[in-house]
């Protein structure tokens, strides 16, 4: 499994990529493998305002539907359209072309509580 060094993590398999005071999320290679094939996305609208540990959206695979938990609060600014239509680009690329929003970064403490990439994996070694 792929954990690229310059994410973070966090315990719910979410991955954060911090850019110019708003972050990119999606779930992670592990995450999308333990689903299985994703059928389906449900993510949050432009504009919405999300709070850390509450529900992001949902993502559907075969007999499963998963929550996607904040790992920070903030406003979402965008959402990646093209996972919707295609929700299999998670399962293909979970890291680039299967990002699922952009949020503003309201606290940046709220991040201290997520994972290095040699934390999550020891964390996904371990059974969680």
């Amino acid at each position: 499994m792929d954990f690229p060094e310059e994410l973070k993590y966090s315990k719910e398999h979410v991955w954060v990529r911090v850019e110019h005071g708003s972050a990119v999320i999606g779930i992670t290679d592990y995450a999308q493998e333990e689903l299985g094939v994703i059928s389906g996305a449900e993510l949050p609208d432009e504009g919405d305002e999300v709070e850390q540990d509450d529900s992001l959206g949902s993502l559907e695979a075969r007999k499963t539907v998963a929550e996607i938990y904040a790992p920070f609060s903030g406003t979402v600014r965008s959402v990646n359209h093209e996972v919707q239509d295609n929700p299999g680009l998670i399962n293909d690329d979970p890291y680039d072309s299967g990002w699922l929003a952009e949020v503003s970064l309201d606290d940046a403490d709220e991040l201290k509580g997520l994972m290095s990439a040699e934390d999550y994996a020891d964390y996904v070694e371990n059974g969680y």
